[in-house]
Parts: structure tokens; C-alpha cells; sequence
């Protein structure tokens, strides 16, 4: 599928800036540009935000039997347009084709799961002290939402929240990713294609800065959701506070990897190894900090080299590639940064640390073992192919470790004792815990963090929640 420029879209209708302003997009595995990206102003803002209520209006009376229809038919169409979307997004965010196309397979199971669950959104009947009351609970769709979405997961990122918000009978301001404009598009393209009237969806692109603080203080907007950095969503989270908008906030996170002494080494490798170097590492829960056991340390460290020295560094549409380019150049330069500090500080490059190339974010996925406490891998989020080892003697000593940061979204634990899983699940703090296994978020479960890892869940009933308001109504007998 031949890369096209992407537009807005506001009122159902696909446009480019009123001010015909644009921005390129560049391909990660070449640096070239590839296209461009329409860039909202703020007319386009304001129609966006006209459109929005009224497709509100619309939308919360609309039956939810008929938004599941709706909505499976999106889904539909995303399973069928999986291909073409997916090597949109390989062009646009470097990650190998094989993971565009199943990030974009799993979107279709979120929308008809939110769609499903959309039908679920009870009340209840409340027992009255007095028998001439009837006492009720109800749900009611919260508004108009502006959602906030970065460039790592450019679908997955969006449809959890554009999902569960259409699911409650919400509509919804997209401002999704720059970096990564032309997948996100073909995303609400099929929802509109499904037919969800005008003004329902809408998708901007411009000045994070600016788009951001402008639909956050709008009256028209009465819920902001973002996925992203800890910086950007404590920003984000105090300009909803003074506006007194709710906020669901999944941040950043710096997930520990607990392998214990009785642990299956090969499982973990596997297991946490894959989770790690997925998408170059740009993943959100990716582990990160692996604590070991002092007696298997030697074992683990030497079987995860040889699973890093398996991965193969491509250009995400080559057949071949098994980790793609990082996303842009920044990234590249972080990587470079947290490698030649971990050393500086004691640490060994046991395999990688370096860039592949002058052409391209290509970098080697990297093991660094013997990490201190006080070098920056094992403090500020890397988010990228790296992941850093070291020893611990008792479990205590290895859950204070991954307690001791301010983050708190994600976890991962190899053990054969259920004593140790109990213990680790009573005191890891974090929102997710995955014990012998790879990174699972199924739209069933609840996705999100704790402490500065964010709040508020985008997965599970509790993501519906989000979107709802509760009514208490009494109604007296006269």
C-alpha cells in the first residue's frame, strides 16, 4: 500500500488544515520523508469541538444494540484492511510487519470486546426505606472526550480509548501522533466507513502543546484521556484538575523482572526476552530491570545473550526482521546516553550498546549486567532495546528494588513457589503483575498503573467506568 498524506477528519468528513498547514513524516528505517500530516489549527479546533457535541447528541441516544452493530462492523473492516494497514505503520514507526499486522489483528478483538461490554452498562434497583420510593442507580455517558495517544502503539493506543468511549455512548476528539498519522487514520476510517454519524469521531493533528490546552479547557470537553510520558501527563493531569476534568492517565513505567532461585531459566528468557525487545523496547510495560537470583544469575545472563544474539535488526518490511529501527533519532540518541552512563558507572556490556550504521534508528539490542543502583538504566525509563541485570540474595531484598522507584505500572516474576507468587502479589506496587509469562493485555483485564505510572484503567469493566456517570434518582409515589 502506497504511503498517502494524512488529514483531519472533523464532521465526517476527511480535510486538510484550514490554513493548509502540514508537516513530514519521516520513515525511522531510512530518515526520508514519506509524506505528510495535516496540522490543526484553531478553527480546525473549534470545529472539531462543534462537531463533537453534536455527534454526542446523536451518539447517547443511539441505542447500545445498535452501536455494537457499529462497532463490530469496524472491527470487521480493520481484519479485512489488516495488510494494507499494517504496512502503513511498518513505514511510518519501524517496527517489523509481523507486529504492525497483529497490532492491528488485536485491534478488531478490543472494538468487539468494548462493543459487547457496551451492552452490559447496568443500573440497579436500590431497596427503599420507604415503600412508596422507588430508589435507582443509573449510567450516563460523560461527554464529549478528547483523547491524547503516542507513537509507539499508534492503533492500540487509540482504539482502547476510542472503543470504550463509543462503547458508553461518548464521542470523542482523537489527537493522535505526528511521528505516526497514517495508521491511526485508517483506524477511524474504518469506523467511519462502519457508520458512526458524523461528528462521533474526530482526529487531529498539530502542536501537542497547543491542541492539548485548548480542548482541555474547552467547556465542550468533560474527559481527557492520554497515554504517554510521566512529564507530559502530570502537565496534562493538572491542567484537567483546574478545569475539573476527569482524567484517565497511563504513563510511563520501568517494569522490574523478578526471576527467582527455582525459576524455569529457559521461560524466562524466552518469556521476558521477547516482552523486552518487542518493538525495539518502545513499549510501555517492556521489562526493563531484571533482578536475579545470585544463584542463577550466571545461567540467565549467559541464555539471554545468546536469545539477543538471535534477533534480527532489520527494516521492518524486510521478511527477515525480527526488531525494527527505533522510532526516531531521539530515541537512538537516549540509547547511546544510558549505555555510556551504566558503563561509566560499573556496569558491562555483556552483547550490544551500540548503533548499527550511519542510515536509519537502528540500534543492537543490549545486555548490561552488574548494573548499579545509581546508574540511570535502573532509574529512568530506557524505552528502547535495552534491559539491565543484576543480583539479588533474598526475595524481600528483590521486591524493595522494584518498589523503590516512583513507577508503578507493570511487573513480571518467574517462580515455581506459589509462596513467592502470593508474596510478590501482595507486595509489588504496580498494576499489573504477569508471573511466568509474557505481557497478556486483553481487553478483559484492566490495564493501568499506580503512582506515577498514572491512574484509571483502559481495559476490563473499569474502563468502561471511566466514561459513565452515576445518577442517583428517587422517585416518590403521589
Amino acid at each position: 500500500m502506497t504511503y498517502q498524506n494524512t488529514q483531519l477528519l472533523i464532521n465526517g468528513q476527511w480535510q486538510d488544515a484550514a490554513d493548509g498547514k502540514s508537516i513530514p513524516v519521516l520513515n525511522p528505517a531510512t530518515g526520508q520523508s514519506i509524506g505528510h500530516v495535516a496540522h490543526a489549527g484553531k478553527k480546525d479546533m473549534d470545529l472539531a469541538l462543534s462537531a463533537a457535541q453534536a455527534g454526542f447528541e446523536i451518539w447517547r441516544n443511539t441505542p447500545a444494540y445498535e452501536r455494537n452493530k457499529i462497532m463490530r462492523k469496524a472491527a470487521a473492516l480493520m481484519r479485512e484492511r489488516a495488510a494494507d494497514i499494517a504496512l502503513l505503520m511498518t513505514q511510518e514507526q519501524g517496527k517489523p510487519l509481523m507486529e504492525a499486522k497483529g497490532e492491528t489483528m488485536m485491534s478488531a478483538d478490543i472494538i468487539e470486546w468494548f462493543a459487547d461490554e457496551g451492552m452490559r452498562v447496568y443500573g440497579r434497583i436500590v431497596q427503599p426505606r420507604n415503600l412508596d420510593v422507588r430508589q435507582m442507580v443509573t449510567k450516563d455517558p460523560v461527554g464529549v472526550v478528547a483523547a491524547f495517544t503516542p507513537w509507539n502503539f499508534p492503533i492500540n493506543q487509540v482504539v482502547r480509548k476510542m472503543s470504550a468511549a463509543l462503547a458508553t455512548g461518548c464521542s470523542i476528539i482523537v489527537k493522535a501522533a505526528e511521528e505516526t498519522p497514517a495508521s491511526p487514520a485508517a483506524l477511524i476510517k474504518a469506523f467511519v466507513d462502519a457508520g458512526v454519524p458524523a461528528g462521533v469521531v474526530g482526529l487531529l493533528y498539530g502542536n501537542p502543546a497547543e491542541i492539548s490546552e485548548y480542548l482541555i479547557a474547552h467547556p465542550i470537553v468533560k474527559k481527557i484521556t492520554s497515554t504517554g510520558s510521566t512529564p507530559v501527563g502530570k502537565l496534562l493531569a493538572s491542567l484537567a484538575g483546574k478545569h475539573m476534568k476527569r482524567a484517565t492517565m497511563e504513563l510511563g513505567g520501568h517494569a522490574p523482572v523478578i526471576v527467582c532461585e527455582d525459576a524455569d531459566i529457559a521461560l524466562a528468557v524466552k518469556s521476558a526476552g521477547g516482552a523486552k525487545f518487542r518493538n525495539a523496547g518502545q513499549v510501555c510495560i517492556a521489562p526493563t530491570r531484571f533482578l536475579v537470583h545470585e544463584k542463577v544469575v550466571g545461567d540467565f545472563t549467559a541464555a539471554m545473550v545468546e536469545f539477543v544474539k538471535k534477533i534480527n535488526v532489520a527494516e521492518g518490511l524486510s521478511e527477515k526482521s525480527t526488531m525494527g529501527p527505533l522510532a526516531n533519532d531521539r530515541r537512538l540518541t537516549a540509547m547511546q546516553e544510558f549505555t555510556s552512563d551504566a558503563v561509566a558507572s560499573g556496569a558491562k556490556v555483556a552483547f550490544g550498546g551500540e548503533r548499527i550504521g550511519n542510515a536509519g534508528n537502528f540500534f543492537t539490542p543490549t545486555v548490561l549486567t552488574d548494573v548499579p543502583l545509581n546508574a540511570k538504566l535502573f532509574n529512568d525509563e530506557p524505552f528502547g532495546p535495552m534491559l539491565g541485570i543484576r543480583s539479588f540474595t533474598d526475595l524481600d531484598e528483590a521486591i524493595k528494588e522494584s518498589n523503590r522507584l516512583p513507577y508503578g505500572l507493570a511487573s513480571y516474576a518467574f517462580t515455581k513457589s506459589l509462596a513467592n507468587a502470593h508474596k510478590l502479589t501482595r507486595n509489588l506496587e504496580v498494576g499489573m503483575l504477569w508471573v511466568n509469562q509474557p505481557a497478556m493485555a486483553w481487553p478483559e483485564m484492566p490495564f493501568g498503573g499506580v503512582k506515577d505510572s498514572g491512574y484509571g484503567s483502559e481495559g476490563g469493566p473499569e474502563a468502561l467506568e471511566a466514561y459513565l456517570n452515576t445518577k442517583s434518582v428517587s422517585l416518590m409515589n403521589v
